[in-house]
């Protein structure tokens, strides 16, 4: 991978508006993308609630963001803060996106607060992991990445929408062109046979923006805005996983991309800030989009477009949810 000197950056830490009174929530919020990402909220003013599978992580997690917004924005007011001896607007939210279940029990945990929701990041991802099955019984990727967020977004909807101009931001990944089969065939979606990790990452990552594109034209009208973004290749945990995989999809995949800049989480959460912070997007009343790094829009291929596509994974979705939480 190359080094990110290359990358032309569109946004900045410094750019992102004052976000005071503004409550946020951030999925995978301690660590990666997700910590980077709360550490820019948070940073600016807005009240933040970690979505995490332990409190113990999230604590921590909680902590290192004290620390950090004094180091790394010292003249801001929630550094002024700290100094005085405050605590800064963090929260611990469970949530474990393995378990239908659990995930609808988790937003309807954070409704309970009575707490608005302008700000809705669904960054929690999984990765390159080998054939398993969820909680649910259904195969891993596919879970956690679409359904899990498919849930917690539609539980929390009417929030959003009380809480509105509010958004939702959707992290999905240019793996999403990569498929098991040539078409998204939600028939094969347990099949083992089919596909390998990173083709099943990618279908469950064209999941995301087909919900999101589906979802952004349900809000059409409302000040709800929904739009989904690739964070590039990332220095994380998850995308080391990647690198070292031996599987012949996985390679192919960073071997079409071998001058592609390898992007620290700080940086990879920019685009992500972007959608969520950036005046431009009410301004320019921007919805149904797909941003790649840094903060650039770019246009989706004839899948990720496919209405009817966007329209069959929302009925399949909404069917298997009823089946898992209602049994």
């Amino acid at each position: 991978m190359a080094e990110s000197s290359n990358t032309v950056i569109n946004y900045s830490y410094e750019e992102i508006p004052d976000l005071s009174g503004k409550y946020a929530l951030v999925t995978g919020a301690n660590q990666g993308l997700g910590y980077s990402t709360t550490l820019g909220l948070v940073s600016h003013g807005a009240h933040v609630t970690l979505g995490c599978r332990t409190e113990a992580k999230a604590n921590k997690a909680i902590e290192q963001l004290h620390k950090d917004v004094v180091e790394r924005f010292p003249h801001s007011k929630a550094a002024a803060q700290i100094a005085k001896g405050h605590r800064l607007p963090l929260e611990f939210l469970q949530l474990d996106l393995n378990d239908l279940k659990k995930t609808q029990k988790s937003a309807q945990e954070y409704i309970s607060r009575g707490l608005p929701l302008h700000i809705l990041v669904n960054n929690s991802g999984i990765g390159n992991e080998p054939w398993k099955l969820s909680a649910d019984g259904i195969e891993v990727h596919f879970a956690v990445n679409h359904l899990g967020h498919f849930v917690f977004t539609n539980a929390l909807l009417d929030r959003l929408k009380e809480s509105q101009p509010s958004r939702i931001v959707v992290v999905s990944s240019l793996a999403y062109q990569y498929l098991p089969e040539d078409r998204f065939d939600i028939s094969k979606i347990n099949d083992e046979t089919v596909g390998s990790p990173m083709t099943r990452y990618g279908r469950s990552k064209l999941a995301n923006i087909l919900f999101s594109n589906a979802l952004a034209r349900r809000l059409a009208g409302s000040q709800v805005r929904v739009n989904s973004i690739h964070p590039g290749f990332v220095d994380t945990s998850m995308a080391r996983v990647a690198i070292s995989a031996s599987d012949e999809d996985t390679k192919a995949l960073f071997a079409k991309y071998p001058n592609q800049p390898f992007l620290t989480p700080d940086q990879g959460a920019l685009t992500q800030l972007y959608v969520a912070t950036s005046p431009d997007i009410v301004k320019n009343d921007i919805r149904g989009r797909y941003f790649v790094p840094i903060a650039e829009e770019q246009g989706l291929n004839s899948k990720a477009l496919d209405v009817d596509l966007q329209e069959q994974l929302w009925a399949y979705s909404e069917k298997i949810v009823k089946e898992k939480i209602q049994k």
